[in-house]
């Protein structure tokens, strides 16, 4: 491979001129097309088999259309009106407001008219009538009566609020836009101008529901300052300014192409709205690391080689081969994400392999021709007392070779260190708690946050997540319905963390009912997960009494679905992405111990980074941000990333190490020496890294914060402590067993020569090694 690259690498830099034209033309007509064929993200957290599809399929067989509530295609929206401060809805003046507000929502074009929204003092009124309640009585006594808050549960006006009744009411509307993909700006901002006439009145009016939901995406400001951070170590890396900018362009190509391809695939699929950022994330850190590992190794190759076209061959062969087999593991890695089985786990997967292959082949196609367009002057000008000393040069002394024979001084000081830090930032990781993103996750100045904060203010924060029982009572004798419907309602209004229930509709057949239940706390609450659970493991009960079945459906089951669906997986999923990355470490290091402590090693910082996550974003420590539960698929997705990194700077830095074996250092001396070479681009990568995804918690968007904290951390500790520390020591510890390989395995392994041994051999500086100290 490495001499293929090499003689890439020389073209690329000879021809440079026509590889950025066609880099330009290609970046162009991707952008153009993609934009052209653009489609709104949306998000849709479904997975096929959920237990709340029980519930579904009763509804669909016996209430038809009841389940339309929770096709996430549909586009729908939910007002929530608050009356003037101290007032009620129902004032006369006030009701009048609210009825104007209606009928111009139903004059609204974009909405239904098959469904028009009803106006909820009517529509309280009514239920009231159909239980011979009056749901609107003022009188206190007909308001605590039992009755009363079971037939009038249901209301779309807040009538069971102890302390401001009748003062906040829900609006549900349907629209007759196909799909969320189809929602436009000027959609949005009709719906929610619908309400100027009722807030000019003195009313609060919220909007949530589909409607609502802007794709957003990121602003830009978070890679801005990812950029800016990378641009100042790379001019410290480099000591010059020119070369601190080229990778900065690669990185701007790479991930314009991949955005661009990513808008193409809205067209037809259905994108998650967090995709854009994650390739952003992916594309700038990935890119800028691996143009500047190459670029890194041309400047040491401008000082020993006879001209820069002989440079950049040999910085593309021997860096670009480490560059290539890195970034397969970080494609592995997230096209794995798709084995979950999940749709939006799996977009959000390829979009983000799509980034990596970007950043892999910005960096060893674009990259040579530049630097045959800047030639010599790429290191110019030189700033002044930084990057002094090449870490290439082995007279050298640097910081990295100090540190190395700290390591092997006293191995198992180090080792025991790090694995004891790691070991204490995980134990907050027992505790973790998943949830999917909603309106209290949502920056506080959207609609949907707005929305949320209202409602729970007038019916709970339960109201939020209501939960939707769907009875299947054909199996039941029918002299004993009312009596299994009724015992089945008694336990789930005493359940704990149940707030109410509504009452319960049959239907027309008599072999079915339904209900709502109005839990105390919000969806993503573990007292509401528990709960959900908990009237599931009952079912039996009352199957084997009375022969009923009944399902669970809404917000707050679905969520809950989701998030145990998601934790099921990340087993398997870890099992198929570390056995593909065993593999290929296998070929680049030919050894199994290497390998083997690398993927362990990263089971280490993982844990360690979920309990550095769960510390700030669940528990809420140090204050930074308001305590959630992390969302769902961060786990899944962290592993992925991190995994697909990890192995990134394994490459980097122990590929070097066993360069150095190979020539036939000690075990020990090439671990310092490996280090001595890999440590200042590790450590600049790392940096990088850290500062890209960091710069993303300054995004308003909770999953956006939360991801950037996890991923910087999850670097922060793999690259740090995991492979700077604990992989050195280890093999230090095993001695040359760190690359024992058996001999028949070493026999069928194809030679892939990452340390470009042929590349030496091909340009007469080194023999060809027949066979390496493959078995010890």
């Amino acid at each position: 491979m490495s001499v293929y690259l090499y003689r890439w690498g020389k073209f690329a830099f000879r021809r440079k001129w026509l590889i950025i034209g066609v880099w330009l033309i290609s970046l162009i007509l991707i952008g153009g097309v993609g934009g052209s064929l653009a489609k709104p993200f949306q998000d849709s957290f479904t997975m096929p088999g959920l237990p709340s599809e029980r519930a579904t399929e009763i509804l669909d067989k016996h209430f038809p259309g009841a389940s339309n509530d929770f096709d996430p295609n549909a586009v729908t929206g939910t007002y929530v009106i608050g009356a003037p401060a101290g007032e009620k809805l129902t004032d006369p003046k006030n009701a009048q407001t609210l009825r104007a507000f209606v009928d111009k929502l139903n004059g609204l074009d974009i909405i239904d008219k098959s469904v028009p929204a009803a106006d909820p003092i009517d529509l309280t009124k009514k239920i009231g009538d159909a239980s011979k309640i009056d749901c609107l009585s003022a009188d206190p006594a007909v308001r605590n009566s039992p009755d009363f808050s079971g037939s009038c549960s249901s209301a779309p006006l807040n009538v069971l609020n102890k302390t401001a009744p009748d003062s906040v009411a829900m609006v549900k509307a349907k629209f007759n836009i196909a799909k969320f993909a189809d929602i436009t700006a000027d959609n949005r901002t009709a719906a929610y101008g619908i309400g100027d006439d009722a807030r000019a009145a003195g009313f609060t009016v919220e909007m949530s529901g589909s409607i609502a939901q802007d794709p957003g995406g990121s602003s830009g400001s978070s890679e801005m300052i990812g950029i800016a951070v990378a641009l100042v170590v790379m001019m410290v890396g480099f000591g010059a300014v020119v070369a601190a900018f080229v990778p900065i362009l690669t990185a701007l190509v790479g991930v314009g192409t991949a955005i661009s391809i990513i808008m193409f695939g809205t067209h037809w699929l259905t994108v998650p709205t967090f995709t854009p950022v994650l390739a952003s994330m992916i594309g700038l850190a990935l890119s800028i690391d691996y143009a500047m590992f190459i670029v890194s190794r041309y400047k040491h190759e401008l000082t020993v080689s006879n001209s820069p076209e002989e440079a950049a061959g040999t910085a593309v062969g021997t860096a670009g081969s480490a560059v290539i087999f890195a970034g397969l593991t970080v494609i592995i890695a997230l096209a794995g994400l798709s084995f979950v089985g999940v749709s939006f786990l799996t977009y959000m997967g390829i979009f983000g392999a799509v980034a990596a292959f970007m950043a892999v082949l910005v960096a060893i196609t674009l990259m040579p021709a530049l630097m045959g367009a800047f030639g010599r002057f790429l290191f110019k000008p030189k700033l002044p007392g930084v990057a002094r000393h090449d870490p290439e040069d082995e007279s050298s002394v640097t910081n990295g070779m100090r540190f190395a024979n700290l390591i092997g001084k006293a191995p198992a000081l180090t080792l025991a260190i790090s694995v004891v830090l790691l070991g204490l930032l995980a134990a907050p990781a027992a505790g973790m708690q998943l949830g999917l993103p909603g309106g209290d996750s949502m920056p506080k100045d959207t609609y949907l946050y707005k929305a949320y904060e209202l409602q729970t203010a007038g019916f709970g924060e339960g109201s939020n997540g209501t939960l939707m029982f769907a009875v299947d009572m054909s199996k039941t004798p029918a002299d004993q319905r009312t009596e299994a419907l009724n015992a089945l309602r008694d336990k789930v209004a005493h359940a704990d963390g149940m707030d109410y229930l509504t009452v319960a509709q049959t239907s027309k057949d008599g072999e079915a009912a339904l209900f709502t239940g109005v839990p105390k706390a919000g969806p993503n609450d573990k007292v509401t997960k528990d709960l959900v659970k908990n009237a599931r493991n009952a079912e039996s009960e009352f199957n084997n009494r009375y022969g009923m079945e009944y399902g669970i459906t809404g917000t707050t089951a679905i969520y809950a679905d989701v998030s145990a669906g998601l934790l099921s997986k990340i087993v398997p999923y870890l099992a198929i992405v570390a056995g593909a990355a065993f593999l290929l470490l296998v070929l680049v290091f030919r050894s199994i111990l290497v390998p083997l402590t690398a993927a362990l090693g990263f089971l280490l910082s993982m844990a360690a980074t979920f309990g550095a996550t769960v510390l700030i974003f669940q528990e809420g420590k140090f204050g930074l941000v308001d305590p959630h539960p992390l969302v769902s698929f961060l786990p899944i997705m962290l592993i992925g990333l991190v995994f697909g990194l990890a192995m990134d700077y394994q490459v980097f830095l122990v590929t070097r190490m066993r360069e150095e074996y190979v020539h036939g250092k000690s075990a020990k001396q090439a671990m310092i020496s490996g280090y001595h070479h890999g440590a200042r681009v590790v450590t600049s990568a790392a940096v990088i890294m850290i500062s890209v995804f960091s710069a993303f918690m300054l995004d308003p968007n909770v999953v956006a914060k939360s991801m950037g904290f996890a991923m910087a951390a999850g670097v922060l500790l793999d690259a740090f402590v995991v492979r700077m520390v604990l992989i050195p020591s280890l093999l230090v510890l095993l001695g040359k067993w760190a690359w024992w390989i058996p001999k028949w395995l070493d026999r069928i392994l194809p030679d892939i020569d990452v340390e470009g041994t042929k590349l030496a051999a091909l340009k007469g500086s080194a023999p060809v090694l027949d066979k390496e100290p493959a078995a010890v």
